[in-house]
Formats: structure tokens, sequence, C-alpha cells
């Protein structure tokens, strides 16, 4: 059976294409797992993307992770900034873990800059837009050893 990758994405991540579209774009929650999927295939791989607006669920998720997944690629969103809680499960993983945001948070408020994930995260990828979902999904083939 192929690896599974876990997408996980935090809070207003539901909204994708309709909240902020001069930021985030147009693109929904439904086209990056399509395209997630796809760059998962040419590695092998499997994917599935998951989001709650939860932080506690975000946690549950990541702590299901250590059960089922090879690795975690997380846009945790707004958490990124505050959830020690999130950066706690993280350290509970021992795959690779990939951070992704889609815009530049570091052109964006001060409180934006800091992230507690990162502190974890093997890498990231930051303003890239929703490719950089799949820009990670090409990392995590890498990273795990897959080929494409």
């Amino acid at each position: 059976m192929s690896k599974l990758i876990t997408v996980l994405n935090g809070p207003n991540l539901n909204l994708l294409g309709q909240r902020q579209p001069e930021i985030y774009g147009h693109d929904t929650l439904s086209d990056v797992e399509a395209g997630c999927a796809k760059v998962a295939q040419e590695y092998g791989l499997r994917s599935e993307l998951l989001q709650s607006n939860h932080e506690g669920v975000l946690v549950d998720m990541i702590q299901k992770c250590r059960e089922t997944s090879a690795g975690i690629i997380i846009n945790p969103a707004a958490y990124t900034h505050t959830s020690v809680a999130i950066l706690d499960a993280l350290n509970t993983f021992d795959g690779p873990v990939l951070e992704i945001h889609i815009s530049n948070i570091h052109h964006r408020e001060a409180f934006r800059h800091t992230s507690f994930v990162s502190k974890r995260a093997d890498s990231a990828i930051i303003g890239m837009g929703v490719q950089g979902y799949y820009l990670c999904m090409h990392r995590m083939g890498t990273l795990l050893g897959q080929s494409a």
C-alpha cells in the first residue's frame, strides 16, 4: 500500500476561493485537494486533505497521523502564530512535517511574522499561492525517497 501524506488546514481555509481572493486567490480547497492528489500519485503516494476551524480538532488530527501518515503538510493559518498545542502535537510526529502558507506572512502584519510551527517543520513554503501545496508534495516525495 502506498504511503499516506496528510494535508492539514487550519481556520478559515474552508473559505478558500471566497475569502480575500486578492490575498489567497480563487482556487478552492477542493482544487487544492485534487492538485495534491495528482502530485502525490506521481510519487506513488496517497494524500488526504483535512480542515478544521478548531485548534483541538487539529491536535487530534495530528495525533492520528502518528498511526496513519508518513508525512504531514500543514497550513495552520492563524494558529501558526498562536498555538503551542499544535507545535507540541507536531513534536510527537516522527515523519517529515512541511509548513505551507499561501500568502507571504512576512509581508503582512507584524504578529504574523512568528511561526510556532516552523520550530518543528522540516521546511516551509511561504507566499507561493496554492502552488505551495504542490511544491510541498513534491518535496515530501523527495524526503520519503520516492521518485516521480
